[in-house]
């Protein structure tokens, strides 16, 4: 098939980027041109740096660890504070790792991609971290051994463990050996770019040869290997990911320097899981037994020993229902918190083991409302978890609470506001609400609405966002710098719930899913036409936005809705269908889309935007955005299909960010200049018609 723009994906190349150059300069210019643009700019900037943020924190040891950016720390800051100073208005934080100052030092541009701690013994203070680099924000990152008390990285001449650049992971096993996974060499990567290979790396020896101890097929997506240091039950384990939806795990058994595996027996869709002496499985499809069948998206518990003997008698501490499903799994010291999504609106049940084994359940804390988010203090040792909640207009409050007394019957603990943010933008008048729209097919899909009481007769702007895919839900959450752009001065946002993801279990994503994708994009649509019919927006005034997969769904509403649509945002999108499966991380992708070397391209190319464009269609004004450091979407995609566009003479804009990685941007500034440039172009199209 020929492809008149396949040198775009050329991503570095000189003519290439100077094709982006000059696209960029444009967009810039003409957006720059719009007099909200440097406002809003601004505006969001001051919101995603503004220092009332709640930090997020993770504990270990005595300490609260968080990672924070701001103005003037804008790739940010990893630092630490005690219980008792962060419960304060002004907490005292200790400095460990200054990212920007790090870059200055060793002429870097590294982008923060976490710290995973080794657990020390009983007493011991932490000391250990492997903290995790990349560059620009890429997925592709370096991993280095930081000393707490010296406060360095342990350069590989000291024996420190120091990964190079690739797709990987390392985790502490002792403090002298790790598990490590990344490029080894030819046939050691899969063909998305993930390790397939499971090793263990002892100190004071090169990477390269760290002991094999699983290698998977060339088929397989991604080999992951870590260690449970739950003190008591420390275990480890294999993964092998055959697609983003089937695997296939290995209990390792370490006796000196014999390793065995030993294969977890259950079928390839269920996600397995161990916690002290539990067991913990979700099946994704209906599992049956023999004995019993377990319904695909529930919950189910048994003994871990008994488990890995061969008992297949579960208890089922979560069963889906027609509008329920599974949304989380908090695991305490002693309890199972589960969040569950009843109609998109959450709630939280406890369960814990009484005296005699059997399970017990409890609403938790019924009185609290919106989207609620719960994890735990530290799951080894406490009972105590977070609890962090808000609303689409309702700013984000941060809780710490006690299950400890439930067991005993005395309930779960007072909740403590720890942190709270003031509102981000003018929320008065505002009102949300939930619509249900029916599909092409019938099934009822639902949609959040949210904006300023009308006050006068007319369509409005709205912007209509959407994901559908790999079983992500969307959520009620605070809009904060959305609600500024957006919903302050006047316009309506909407959020839907459409199939491929996991508002209503597996089965609400797996409706979605290759030859069945169509009905993802009947859904959307028909949240669009639902939008139009009640009145509240029309055509010239209604806008969609998305990202990723989210990219692919309005490239579909770009070619094949564009008379539905005032305006369309696609960023960081797949939209080369026949293409996406060979370029970075494409490949991991089939199990969602297919495989478009096979008869699958038959009902592929029906939603590939790329090959649905026509020159006899007048398309609305669209904006591409994507980043030339998107190492999991290739930015090719966005290129090609701007350089498609430009060709049948349709308005379109290209911004490419140099960083940022899938996110799209590697910084507060970057992120506040996107959005800016996304809200200005929005406010020139379906905002002024």
């Amino acid at each position: 098939m020929s492809d008149p723009h396949l040198w775009l994906e050329d991503i570095t190349g000189e003519e290439q980027l100077a094709w982006v150059r000059e696209r960029n300069a444009r967009t810039e210019s003409e957006l720059d041109a719009e007099p909200l643009t440097a406002e809003l700019e601004a505006e969001i900037l001051e919101i995603l740096d503004a220092s009332d943020r709640i930090p997020a924190v993770a504990k270990r040891g005595e300490f609260l660890y968080n990672f924070w950016t701001d103005a003037e720390h804008e790739r940010g800051l990893w630092r630490r504070t005690t219980l008792e100073s962060y419960r304060t208005e002004s907490p005292e934080w200790e400095t460990l790792i200054d990212v920007d100052a790090l870059n200055e030092a060793e002429g870097e541009d590294w982008v923060w991609h976490g710290a995973h701690a080794l657990r020390p013994a009983e007493g011991e203070p932490y000391r250990r971290f492997l903290v995790s680099l990349s560059h620009g924000g890429s997925d592709a990152d370096v991993t280095r051994e930081w000393d707490l008390e010296t406060r360095r990285f342990v350069p590989e001449g000291e024996g420190g463990f120091v990964r190079p650049e690739a797709r990987g992971f390392v985790s502490w096993i002792d403090e002298d050996t790790v598990w490590v996974g990344t490029d080894f060499g030819e046939g050691t990567t899969s063909s998305s770019g993930y390790p397939l290979q499971a090793r263990i790396w002892r100190r004071g020896t090169a990477v390269t040869d760290a002991e094999l101890v699983f290698s998977g097929e060339p088929t397989d997506m991604l080999v992951y290997s870590s260690h449970d240091q739950t003190p008591g039950f420390e275990r480890d384990w294999v993964t092998v990911m055959h697609t983003f939806y089937t695997s296939t795990t290995y209990a390792v058994s370490r006796e000196g320097d014999e390793i065995q595996l030993v294969k977890v027996d259950v079928p390839s869709d269920i996600d397995v899981n161990a916690h002290r002496d539990l067991a913990i499985l979700r099946p994704r499809n209906d599992w049956d037994t023999g004995e019993r069948t377990y319904a695909a998206g529930s919950l189910l518990a048994c003994d871990f020993e008994a488990f890995m003997a061969g008992s297949r008698d579960f208890d089922v501490l979560f069963d889906p229902t027609p509008t329920t499903s599974l949304d989380g799994l908090t695991i305490t010291k002693d309890y199972l918190v589960v969040t569950v999504l009843d109609d998109v609106k959450h709630r939280l049940d406890v369960h814990y083991q009484s005296g005699d084994g059997s399970w017990e359940r409890e609403d938790l804390y019924p009185e609290l409302t919106g989207s609620l988010n719960v994890a735990a203090v530290d799951s080894d040792e406490s009972n105590d978890v977070w609890i962090t909640r808000n609303d689409f207009h309702a700013p984000v409050t941060l809780s710490l609470a006690s299950l400890a007394g439930i067991r005993e019957g005395d309930g779960a603990g007072e909740i403590e506001t720890i942190k709270t943010t003031p509102e981000r933008f003018d929320a008065s008048g505002v009102e949300v609400t939930q619509h249900f729209v029916e599909s092409a097919d019938g099934t009822r899909v639902p949609y959040f609405e949210i904006a300023k009481a009308q006050e006068t007769v007319g369509p409005r702007p709205t912007l209509l966002y959407g994901y559908g895919g790999f079983e992500v839900s969307l959520t009620p959450h605070y809009l904060g710098a959305i609600g500024k752009a957006w919903i302050e001065r006047g316009g309506v946002y909407v959020l839907a719930n459409i199939r491929g993801g996991g508002e209503y279990g597996p089965a609400w994503h797996q409706a979605g899913l290759k030859e069945n994708r169509h009905r993802v994009y009947e859904d959307f649509s028909g949240v669009a036409k639902d939008l139009i019919e009640r009145g509240v927006t029309d055509a010239d005034h209604l806008a969609v936005r998305g990202g990723s997969n989210g990219g692919l769904l309005t490239g579909n509403m770009l070619t094949q809705y564009p008379e539905l649509f005032g305006a369309v945002v696609i960023q960081v999108p797949l939209l080369d269908m026949k293409r996406y499966s060979h370029l970075l991380a494409g490949a991991s992708w089939m199990a969602e889309y297919g495989d478009p070397d096979t008869d699958d391209w038959d009902f592929i190319k029906t939603f590939s935007p790329y090959h649905l464009l026509r020159d006899d269609v007048e398309y609305p004004p669209t904006f591409v955005l994507t980043s030339t450091r998107d190492d999991r979407v290739h930015p090719g995609h966005a290129r090609k299909f701007t350089a498609a566009l430009e060709e049948l003479g349709a308005p379109v804009k290209y911004w490419e960010n140099v960083e940022g990685g899938h996110g799209g941007a590697a910084s507060n500034a970057q992120a506040a200049r996107m959005n800016a440039l996304v809200h200005a172009f929005l406010w020139a199209t379906v905002g002024k018609k």
